[in-house]
Parts: C-alpha cells; sequence; structure tokens
C-alpha cells in the first residue's frame, strides 16, 4: 500500500460540458457526435399511471416541466410526511423515537412519470444512441418506444442506457421513465424526480463510449510530464479499414502543446493507450486550478468516426506516515466541508448558478476541500471544483448490508454496490479536484463479524479501476472499527468525532495517519442569542432555534475549537470536512422530535446560503489571504439593560480591544488557556447597553490596524437589496442571490425584524424561489412572500432566454420598497 499512497496522481475527465437547450446539439464539431441536453418539455406527473410508457398514450394533462426537476420541493410541508419510528444508533439513542422532520417534512415518497419525445432528426440508420442520466431519484425505469431499455436503482449515481435498438430513426420516438421513491429510505431530504441532467448522446456506430478516457500521468517534474491515455472504442468489430486515433493535448488558450498518432492493431482489443509529453507543466491545485484538454478524433481509415474531448489536470499527491499529505510536493491539511447534495429552496434540481454561488462563499472562508456527504455528487459540482479549486473526496454509500433506515441501501448492496462503484469511479477518474474515493459513511457494518471483508471488497474495486488515488471512509463506532481490524483495513481511516482519540487510534493504526472525515457538528440558528452563554449538548429551546454564539452541539459532536486544536497540533492529521458547509433539508437535530424544525442547524452557512458567525471563525482560521474581523453578537437587545451579554470577536489577527459607547472593556489577546481562548476573543463580562460596539484589532507588533463597528438599531424603516450578482447569461437558468434587509433609517439591520416581504419581479427573467434560513419555517420557498428572519432573506431571480433588463421589487407593509435592477446579457 506504501509504494500506491506515493503514487503521482493527475486526473482528467469526460465531462459532458453540455448546456444548449434541447432540441439543438451540444456538439458538433465532428459531424459524428452530437449530445443533445434533454431539459425542456417534458411531461410529468406524479402518481402511478398504467400504460405510462406507451406512445401513444394520451399526456396533455400532464404538467410541462423542465428538468432538472424536484418534484417534491413545492410541499407543503407536513409533519407526516415520511414520519420515521426509528432509534439512530449511530447518535446514541436508547430507543425508537417518532422524526417528523429527518427528511425535509416534503411529501417525496411515491411515483412520478416522465415523458418527452424525441425529434425525428435525432437520428440516422446506423447510428448509435446512448441516454445518459447524472442521477435520476430513484429507482429509475427507462422506457423507448413503450419497451423497457434499462433501469437503475441508486437514485444518486450516474448512469448510462443503449437505446439504439429501441429507436426508430428517422421517426419521432417516445421516451418515458418512470422513478418510485420509497418511504423510510433516507436520514435526510433526498429529492424526487429527474433531479440531475439527462443527455442524448448520438455517434456513428464505431465511436468513443460514455466515459471512453482514462488519463494518468505516471511521471511529472518541473521539465515535463507524461501523460497516458487510455482510450476505449465501441464497435471496432465492424471496421472495414484500420482504426487510428489521434490525439492533442491543449492548453485553456485552445493551444496545441502534445499531439500523437495511433493505429489500433490487433494486439490492442478494444483500447487505444498513447503517451504524451507536455512540457513545464502547470500544476493544478486549489490556489492555481489549471485545467488541459485532450482532444481525440476516430478514423475509420481517413473517415472521421468520432471526436471526444476529456477535460484534466496535472497534479501530485501523497499521504505518508508521519508527515501527512501533500500536493505537489507542499504538505497541507484539508479545510473541508461535508455538504449534502441540496440547493435549500431548489430542492435537489442540480443548477450550476447555485453551485458555483455555494462555492464562491466556501472559498471566501478559505475552504478549500469538499466531501459529497454520502452520496455521488452532480458532475456539476466536480466540475466546477475543477475551475475553482477545491479537493473533492467523493463519496459514495450510507449504507452497506447494515440498514440504518428500512427502505435503505442494504437492499441494493449485494446486487449493485460493484456496478455503483465502477460508475462513480469511470465518471469522475479524470478531474483533477477528486483527491480520494470514499465508500461509506458511519456504517453499522464497522461492528459486524467479518465487517472489514467488506472495506476490502468496496475498496479493491477502487483501486481495480483507479489505481492512482487512495480510499477513505467516514467510521464513528472507534472502538469496533480499530478492534476488529476494520480500520486498519482502509488507505485513509477516517473518524467522525473522535478529535479525543486520535492519539490512541494513530498508535494502534498501521497508516500513520488519520481523517477528521466528519467534525465539529456544532449547531446554531443564524442571528439567534441564547443567555447565560454556557456549553450545552443537545439543548432544546421552546422557538426551535439554537443559539449563535456557537458553544452548542450533540451528544456525539464537539465545537470547532476542539478539533482545530487536534488539527494544529498533529501533523499526522490530514485536515477534516466540517458537517456542514451549508444546512440542508432534514435531519434537524436537535429538533428532530419537535416539528415544525424540517433543516439541519449544523451549517456554517443556513438554507439560504447567508453566513452564520461560525463561518468568520472559519475563516478566520482558514483565509490566510484577507483579514476576518467579526462581533457576535447583535447590540439590539431591549429588556437586557444592566444584563451580562458577551461578546465575542473571531478575527485572524492575535488581540483586539473592546469599545462599549467609547468605553473600552479591555484588551484580549488568543492564548493557549483553553480550546476557545485560542481561537476567539472573548469578552464574557460585557453588560448590556443600547448604543454601538467597536473593536479595535492589532497585528504582532502590537500596532492598531482594522476596526469594526456594531450598533443599536432603531425601528424597522427601509430594504436593502444586494445582488450576488448583477449581470446574468440570458440562457434561462441562471440565478442572482438577492440579499435583503431590513433596516432602521441609519440603514443599521434590524436583527428582530419579521417583516413578511413580497417579491415581484418584471422584464428579461422571473421571480424563482426565496428563503429565509429559519429551520422551523413552514413558508414555501417557490411563492413570492416570505417573512424575514432575524432581519433577513434571500430572493431568487432566474433570467430568461433573452437579454434585457430585470426589475425585482421587494415590498412590505409599513417600509419603504427596495428595488433592484439586473442585467441579462
Amino acid at each position: 500500500m506504501a509504494s500506491f499512497l506515493r503514487s503521482n496522481f493527475l486526473y482528467t475527465v469526460l465531462y459532458a460540458a453540455f448546456i444548449l437547450c434541447s432540441f439543438y446539439p451540444l456538439s458538433s464539431t465532428s459531424q459524428v457526435r452530437k449530445e443533445y441536453l434533454l431539459d425542456n418539455n417534458w411531461k410529468f406527473i406524479k402518481g402511478e399511471v398504467k400504460n405510462g410508457e406507451a406512445p401513444g398514450f394520451n399526456d396533455k394533462g400532464w404538467e410541462t416541466v423542465s428538468v432538472p426537476h424536484d418534484w417534491a420541493i413545492k410541499g407543503p410541508f407536513n409533519g407526516n410526511n415520511d414520519i420515521q419510528n426509528v432509534q439512530i444508533v449511530q447518535n446514541g439513542e436508547a430507543g425508537k423515537s417518532l422524526k417528523s422532520g429527518r427528511t425535509g417534512g416534503l411529501p417525496f415518497v411515491g411515483v412520478g412519470w416522465y415523458r418527452k419525445q424525441l425529434s425525428a432528426s435525432y437520428f440516422k440508420p446506423g447510428q448509435h444512441a446512448v441516454l445518459l442520466f447524472d442521477g435520476a431519484m430513484s429507482y429509475p425505469k427507462v422506457f423507448v418506444n413503450g419497451k423497457e431499455a434499462g433501469h437503475w436503482a441508486y437514485g444518486y449515481n450516474s448512469f448510462s442506457i443503449d437505446i439504439t435498438s429501441f429507436i426508430k430513426p428517422g421517426d419521432l420516438n417516445t421516451l418515458a421513465v418512470r422513478l418510485e421513491n420509497l418511504p423510510e429510505a433516507s436520514r435526510w431530504y433526498p429529492g424526487a424526480g429527474l433531479y440531475r441532467n439527462v443527455y442524448l448522446i448520438v455517434t456513428d456506430d464505431i465511436h468513443i463510449p460514455v466515459w471512453g478516457t482514462y488519463i494518468t500521468t505516471p511521471v511529472i517534474n518541473s521539465a515535463f510530464a507524461k501523460v497516458l491515455i487510455k482510450t476505449k472504442i465501441d464497435g471496432s468489430g465492424t471496421a472495414s479499414s484500420p482504426l487510428r486515433l489521434s490525439t492533442e493535448i491543449r492548453d485553456a488558450t485552445g493551444k496545441t502543446l502534445s499531439s500523437v498518432n495511433s493505429v489500433l492493431t490487433a494486439t490492442d482489443g478494444n483500447q487505444f493507450e498513447q503517451q504524451l509529453v507536455v512540457n513545464t507543466p502547470v500544476l493544478w491545485s486549489p490556489e492555481t486550478p489549471v485545467l488541459y484538454t485532450a482532444v481525440s478524433k476516430l478514423y475509420e481509415g481517413d473517415q472521421l468516426k468520432d471526436e471526444y474531448k476529456t477535460s484534466f489536470g496535472i497534479r501530485t499527491i501523497k499521504f505518508e506516515s508521519g508527515k501527512g499529505f501533500s500536493l505537489n510536493g507542499t504538505y497541507r491539511k484539508f479545510k473541508g466541508v461535508c455538504n449534502h447534495h441540496d440547493l435549500g429552496p431548489l430542492g435537489a434540481a442540480i443548477n450550476t448558478a447555485a453551485l458555483k454561488r455555494q462555492l464562491t462563499l466556501l472559498k471566501d472562508m478559505g475552504c478549500d476541500a469538499i466531501r459529497t456527504s454520502h452520496n455521488m455528487p452532480a458532475p456539476e459540482l466536480v466540475k466546477l471544483c475543477d475551475e475553482m479549486g477545491f479537493m473533492l473526496m467523493v463519496e459514495s454509500f450510507d449504507e452497506w448490508k447494515s440498514p440504518k433506515v428500512k427502505n435503505g441501501y442494504s437492499h441494493l448492496f449485494d446486487e449493485w454496490a460493484e456496478k455503483d462503484i465502477v460508475n462513480m469511479v469511470h465518471r469522475d477518474r479524470n478531474n483533477p479536484s477528486v483527491i480520494m474515493w470514499s465508500i461509506g459513511n458511519e456504517v453499522p457494518d464497522q461492528g459486524a463479524v467479518n465487517g472489514n471483508k467488506l472495506v476490502t471488497f468496496l475498496q479493491d474495486i477502487c483501486h481495480r479501476e483507479d489505481p492512482t488515488r487512495p480510499v477513505t471512509m467516514g467510521m464513528d463506532r472507534i472502538d469496533n472499527a480499530l478492534n476488529n481490524n476494520f480500520a486498519s483495513a482502509v488507505d485513509i481511516p477516517g473518524f467522525n468525532y473522535k478529535p479525543a482519540r486520535y492519539e490512541e487510534a494513530n498508535t494502534r493504526l498501521p497508516q500513520g495517519f488519520i481523517l477528521g472525515t466528519e467534525t465539529a457538528s456544532t449547531v446554531s440558528s443564524r442571528g439567534v442569542y441564547k443567555f447565560p452563554v454556557q456549553f450545552l449538548k443537545n439543548k432544546v429551546y421552546d422557538d426551535n432555534q439554537s443559539s449563535s454564539y456557537d458553544f452548542e452541539s450533540c451528544t456525539w459532536s464537539q465545537i470547532p475549537d476542539d478539533e482545530f486544536v487536534k488539527q494544529d497540533d498533529m501533523q499526522y492529521v490530514l485536515g477534516e470536512f466540517v458537517w456542514t458547509g451549508f444546512d440542508y433539508l432534514g435531519e434537524p437535530t436537535p429538533y428532530d422530535e419537535k416539528w415544525p424544525s424540517h433543516s439541519s442547524y449544523f451549517g456554517i452557512l443556513d438554507l439560504a446560503g447567508m453566513p452564520k458567525d461560525r463561518y468568520y471563525l472559519y475563516r478566520s482560521r482558514w483565509n490566510t489571504e484577507k483579514q476576518t474581523l467579526h462581533i457576535l453578537p447583535h447590540w439590539t437587545f431591549p429588556g437586557r439593560e444592566g444584563l451580562v451579554t458577551p461578546v465575542f470577536v473571531y478575527t485572524s489577527y492575535p488581540s483586539a480591544e473592546l469599545f462599549v459607547n467609547g468605553k473600552s472593556m479591555g484588551r484580549q489577546t488568543k492564548s493557549n488557556t483553553s480550546s476557545t481562548t485560542r481561537y476567539r476573543l472573548m469578552w464574557n463580562e460585557v453588560k448590556y447597553e443600547p448604543g454601538s460596539l467597536k473593536v479595535v484589532a492589532y497585528d504582532q507588533s502590537g500596532k492598531a490596524v482594522a476596526e469594526e463597528f456594531v450598533h443599536t438599531a432603531g425601528k424597522p424603516d427601509h430594504l436593502v437589496l444586494e445582488a450576488d450578482k448583477n449581470n446574468l447569461a440570458a440562457d434561462g437558468k441562471d440565478l442572482s442571490y438577492v440579499t435583503v434587509k431590513v433596516v432602521d433609517k441609519e440603514g443599521n439591520l434590524c436583527p428582530d425584524a419579521s417583516n413578511e416581504l413580497m417579491f415581484k419581479v418584471a422584464g428579461a427573467g422571473k421571480f424563482k424561489v426565496t428563503a429565509n434560513g429559519d429551520a422551523s419555517s413552514l413558508e414555501l420557498f417557490h411563492l413570492p412572500h416570505m417573512k424575514a428572519f432575524k432581519g433577513m432573506l434571500v430572493a431568487t431571480v432566474q433570467s430568461g432566454s433573452a437579454p434585457g433588463k430585470i426589475t425585482l421589487n421587494v415590498s412590505s407593509k409599513g417600509l419603504k420598497t427596495g428595488i433592484l435592477i439586473l442585467d441579462v446579457e
């Protein structure tokens, strides 16, 4: 294993960068390969339908939708939707209890049907046709012209189906998809329907198949990189002339850096193997996310049969005993977050603009890694991580053979586990952002007899399909994992919420390093502060909120500072993946038995994507390029006059001085007295008096270098609108996230404002959704009105397909209206 872990790595991916509308080819440079995004003009109905696959079926009464589509996100919320009477063993629960919001309280259980007509112009005689699904929730059955062409089971995985024998060239063809979500099949909101993209790929009879290239770099140095490309060919047996593959490597400007021509011989079988050289390669990293493209042209004699593009990057990774992880020869620790797949008010329906906004916020926090908890991600996320610079732990399963929920993956494991791992690896093994594979999360099999054999089974598949990356998993039953050779069997032992036992685990394990695969699970509600301020576990309040002083966590978890200490003091700890980057639908711990809570409290950012105070605690430690200075709480507490109201400062500076209405409360300096004093500055005895807080930060030399203010707010007066971007693409899919703040006459946020806000959108776009970050709010995301939570919410506007201007009007009774104009280009 040592030689495996010290290998150099390069990854590239066939990634379908298809972003045009249906009925238009996404790529046709070769005139032989056409890739169509099947996004518009689908017909949908919820519920079982007899003969829904039949070509002549009358679907005129069905809803017309665009894909990606999540048919459950519009609700309504109800605590009886997928109510689960379960014992969550990994949370230390002693017995079963009713969990009303565990899967988000949304009506996702049941059957859904989709139908679409495929144009007669798509297919010609002798062509080959494949449908590629990035994911379909769940148990998809795919029908073409009334016949079942194929099926899959796991809703999170990508899969392709050869439909060549089912289509009628030159004729209209009917595509139908049946999906079914079972009750008690998830521990969070899974989404429903064709929630990821669907593509139709039409090629010649001789072609490069889906995920048909695999690129590695056996040699990387400052002078050159050797690039090894393996390219599969389907249909080679029908060739009447020799097959030739011409491959070029191009940089981001399109300049050709290297090229090679190869002829397929009888000993090659159905695969070309080519070696090229890139001189003075620019290495991929989160700081320099440089990508290259391999362009492969397949010829039969002189006839072009296919053209295939593979995006990739060049970089090395190592995991070394006692030293840790290095990227391109530089040691570093993962500053990562775990994220579920939903996009808050958009549900599970994938949207590139929404993902990019999330990654932009994480990047500013200093985050450089993401764990795709606990399933395969959308390919759009992987592509964006390549382009924006994030390291990925791509994860597969939340269950193996032993169940956590009644209808979970345990029912599929024996038949589908290998197929699912193979698809996961084949799709993403060319992406430079992907650093490791994860084969599971907190699986009960940790305590099963011969559970370590399942580790080996799954890990061996990953190694077989991709010998260049290590394998990890998140383990929570540390005694089981250590005592039964479970943790010792995996390449990278990953532990969830076990910082106090890192030393022991490292002593007992052979690998010489440990990864915090899931850390902290601190709970908080944006803008909510509870008194007295104290460390609490699983604290439940009458208002279904948690305190944003960041001292509250779960029985099994910790505050961020307790993990920071281990990360900073132990070289062999590889880094951490915090639970979670963003709040998500479902798992409303500690309120999973207290409706109406139906989304998480774990996020560093809330469900609307607004930073909580914790964001700045992580930023102060992770973002080494920009300074951080943040005060909490707000300073508007009518009725608390004269009462102790602690003030915390999260800052990258070593010390700061606090002033209340101009009077110094003293200067604090970070110290190693405790984990919290090491990472926070805290004035614990401050008494509240209306007015202003000011903090002055000092650098290492004691020089005052920055200051920040918080003022007591007056009565709500008007609305302030702030867009994450003011220019949108005219593609009918781009989004602008507009933060709306209720402020007083002076522009101070009114932190207790809960005014109902109304949204009107005119011009070259439309209102999409809104969210306020309140985990207990039952207001529907897609309706153009919602109450502010702690003075704020986020409204999302979607572009149209034509250039112009969008006018967003936000109003509320008794407040001055806010207006924002966006450009669509």
